[in-house]
């Protein structure tokens, strides 16, 4: 069971770079269902879009995967013959407890199996995909790299395939950015996190996170090789996008 995320009212002087280390995994799932609005919405949406998109005979990657909540809920809503998970991370503390975690689910032979991969995405080969997941895994990718990344999961990927990317954008307008910000921060502060949580966990991230806007997603998905892309969820700053191959 995760414990209650109480990593940045605990961090005494010089916060340093947000990282997923052992200490984040033991909070994860807390942290990233108070911090991320629609959260537990979006996870039982993507087994919804899972169902159409998967092609029996082909892999699902779940990209950034951490302890696999997307992987599992694939794997639950899916009943497609010869389909395999790939469920790729680079923190081996996240791995390692996602491996116990699969560990204590029952034997089912009719639904997918989940290989662990330990590896960059940025170096991930994509084979054979129908489905590919980035859920808020590419605003952790420097930006430089974002678009190779998308265009080897496009050339991967089956026609009619589909990737789901989640991200936290920025907008271009300041007040519309601001706006949306405090309506994030209302959210964390309903949450249970205090003012000086989200300050410390805002000044941990700010170099590790960078978002992108709305029409840099979009533009950068089409120049990848993606025919259509949908924001399909959007909660405050927080969205998701279904790109078609």
């Amino acid at each position: 069971m995760s414990e209650r995320d109480q990593l940045f009212g605990q961090a005494p002087q010089g916060m340093q770079d947000f990282v997923f280390d052992e200490r984040v995994v033991r909070v994860f799932p807390d942290m990233i269902n108070r911090s991320v609005p629609g959260y537990g919405l979006i996870l039982p949406m993507l087994g919804v879009l899972a169902r159409r998109a998967v092609q029996p005979g082909s892999r699902v990657y779940d990209l950034g995967c951490s302890l696999g909540a997307v992987s599992l809920m694939v794997r639950q809503s899916l009943a497609v013959p010869h389909v395999r998970i790939i469920a790729v991370d680079n923190s081996a503390e996240m791995l390692k407890r996602f491996a116990a975690l699969l560990q204590e689910q029952p034997e089912e032979t009719d639904r997918p199996s989940i290989e662990l991969v330990l590896a960059d995405i940025s170096d991930t080969p994509i084979e054979n995909a129908s489905l590919s997941v980035l859920n808020f895994t590419l605003q952790f990718i420097e930006p430089g790299q974002r678009l190779a990344v998308l265009h080897r999961i496009a050339e991967g990927t089956r026609p009619g395939g589909a990737l789901v990317l989640s991200e936290k954008i920025r907008f271009a307008d300041a007040e519309e950015q601001a706006l949306q910000t405090d309506w994030h921060h209302d959210f964390t502060r309903a949450q249970g996190y205090s003012d000086l949580e989200i300050a410390r966990k805002r000044d941990a991230l700010e170099r590790v996170m960078l978002p992108d806007t709305e029409s840099q997603h979009l533009q950068r998905l089409q120049a990848a090789g993606w025919a259509k892309a949908v924001r399909w969820f959007q909660c405050f700053n927080f969205v998701s996008y279904l790109a078609i191959r």
